[in-house]
């Protein structure tokens, strides 16, 4: 989920963050085996390679003679890996992602139903698998959603005067002046490579704008973006954000909200655990819906990540991956990822669990309306790895109408 939360679904799902680098798993290489994949994972925080390694020791112990190898990457390196593997035809069998369609358009994976059981396939939400559709055919697996709302220290608003959370972009920029009078940071703006789409995304839905149009044509330069980006470009400048927020990952501004410097910030189910539980489980703070321009609408992100079964070896790795899926999807196991990692469920039968929880249920409760990234389109991965790269430059030094024309012009390139 990169962070973000999808982040990203989708907008991209993007939703994640955790630490740096590349691990094995509990299995060396096998040979080329058929009975032998290679999973790559993304990082989510520090336990995720720990449930890896369990659950693939689990699924080897109870399937004989198949192995899985396990990599493990940070989400800041995950684009130029996946670029990488397709580009050197060095792909893995399973990969988790936060895109899939140009892989699917170019051939280069397998339907659901070849990779995952009748009954494991029923189990997805709806909402979610027409999420992972290429032109009307399901390609992904849905593997974990977020939603994103706003954060917001109930002690610095006491201490700034600040009686309700902001319903208004006027409402976030006097808060965050106020917050700043007290010598804190008014708001964490993360724009960094990590996932600027999704933050980008989540204050331009609230203006009216968006990737594309009501066609389905990009309109990423449309009015209603450029003045998004130049309402954050402003909180910048006033000083009002954390240093650089153009090079400023999630994972640093949550960290700072959980340290109580900051005022405001957006976030989703997994700042909790993640983030502000490990530094100070009595941080008194409150959850909205986000910020909207004029305050008459609140829309918020969806984000959803994938898993991806690449064709390998003329289809000689289906059983496998389809053994090893299955094995993941049950719900002991899906179930017992979400906990740990504190995401959505993206399945019927690990959902009802969460919705027990009141933290938990305002972030459930808002994925049936949430907007998604348009990752059903086989350019979003060309246009979310130019959003990393260049939006946040917008809140900088450049122009916010010339870096949006920039990605446009990317994403009309890459179709």
């Amino acid at each position: 989920m990169k962070r973000h939360l999808t982040v990203a679904i989708a907008a991209g799902l993007t939703v994640a963050v955790g630490v740096g680098g590349c691990s094995k798993g509990s299995s060396s290489g096998g040979g080329g085996s058929d009975k032998t994949i290679k999973f790559v994972a993304a990082i989510y925080d520090d336990n995720t390679k720990g449930f890896w390694d369990g659950l693939i020791k689990d699924f080897e112990a109870k399937n004989s003679g198949y192995k899985v190898d396990l990599e493990m990457v940070d989400w800041t390196q995950m684009d130029a890996k996946v670029k990488t593997y397709v580009q050197t035809k060095q792909v893995p069998d399973v990969l988790n992602y936060n895109a899939f369609s140009d892989f699917a358009r170019d051939g280069l994976i397998y339907q659901a139903s070849d990779v995952v059981s009748p009954n494991t396939l029923s189990d997805f939400s709806p909402t979610f698998v027409e999420q992972a559709k290429y032109n009307g055919t399901q390609y992904a697996l849905p593997f974990i959603s977020s939603a994103r709302l706003l954060f917001y220290n109930k002690d610095l608003f006491k201490k700034a005067g600040i009686s309700d959370a902001p319903k208004t972009w006027a409402d976030v920029k006097a808060d965050a002046q106020k917050i700043k009078a007290g010598g804190k940071i008014g708001y964490g703006l993360p724009l960094g490579p990590e996932e600027a789409q999704a933050e980008f995304y989540s204050w331009a839905m609230n203006n009216n704008g968006g990737w594309v149009d009501a066609s389905g044509k990009w309109a990423i330069n449309q009015q209603a973006n450029i003045d998004t980006l130049t309402f954050l470009k402003d909180l910048n400048k006033s000083g009002l954000t954390q240093p650089n927020p153009e090079s400023t990952d999630r994972k640093t501004v949550f960290n700072q909200f959980a340290q109580g410097r900051v005022g405001m910030s957006i976030g989703g189910p997994f700042t909790r655990a993640g983030f502000i539980d490990p530094v100070n489980k009595n941080l008194d703070y409150g959850i909205a819906p986000l910020p909207s321009k004029d305050g008459s609408a609140h829309n918020t992100l969806g984000v959803m990540d994938v898993l991806a079964a690449f064709k390998k070896n003329d289809g000689k790795n289906k059983e496998a991956v389809k053994k090893f899926l299955d094995f993941f999807y049950t719900k002991e196991n899906t179930s017992k990822f979400l906990k740990l990692e504190n995401f959505l469920p993206v399945t019927k039968s690990a959902g009802d669990a969460l919705s027990t929880d009141p933290y938990f249920k305002q972030f459930v409760d808002a994925l049936p309306t949430s907007k998604f990234a348009p990752t059903g389109n086989p350019a979003w991965s060309a246009v979310a790895g130019a959003v990393k790269q260049q939006l946040g430059t917008a809140v900088a030094s450049k122009d916010p109408k010339a870096v949006l024309d920039d990605i446009q012009k990317t994403a009309e390139k890459a179709g």
